[in-house]
């Protein structure tokens, strides 16, 4: 029996943004579960899929970089869902903060390569 292939780089990456997705549903289902027992399986559940997406991810990324990019996507994911589903505010110091976080992770996975 071979041992599998080992990822690319893109699939790594793609196991980085799936994991960023899911840091954001479980941040969302937190603050729903504050009013609302039910979402705390959703909690669980996204948890544990964002981590194990990240897993994935660090067999071929180096550890920091993951998950500095992890963070960030699940930051900026959380932030837009504030906004847009908690009428959090936007002022203009919040949005150009948000850019550079958003340059800035690009910037990281531009650096990779």
């Amino acid at each position: 029996m071979t041992a599998p292939a080992p990822q690319t780089k893109n699939a790594a990456w793609g196991w980085v943004l799936l994991a960023g997705l899911f840091e954001v549903g479980f941040t969302y289902a937190l603050k729903m579960s504050q009013h609302d027992g039910k979402y705390l399986g959703l909690f669980l559940l996204c948890a544990i899929v964002s981590f194990e997406c990240l897993a994935q991810a660090l067999k071929t990324l180096p550890v920091g970089l993951a998950y500095a990019v992890w963070t960030g996507i699940g930051s900026v994911g959380t932030i837009l869902v504030g906004l847009v589903l908690f009428g959090d505010s936007l002022s203009a110091l919040r949005l150009g903060l948000l850019t550079v976080l958003i340059g800035s992770i690009a910037g990281l996975k531009i650096v990779d390569r």
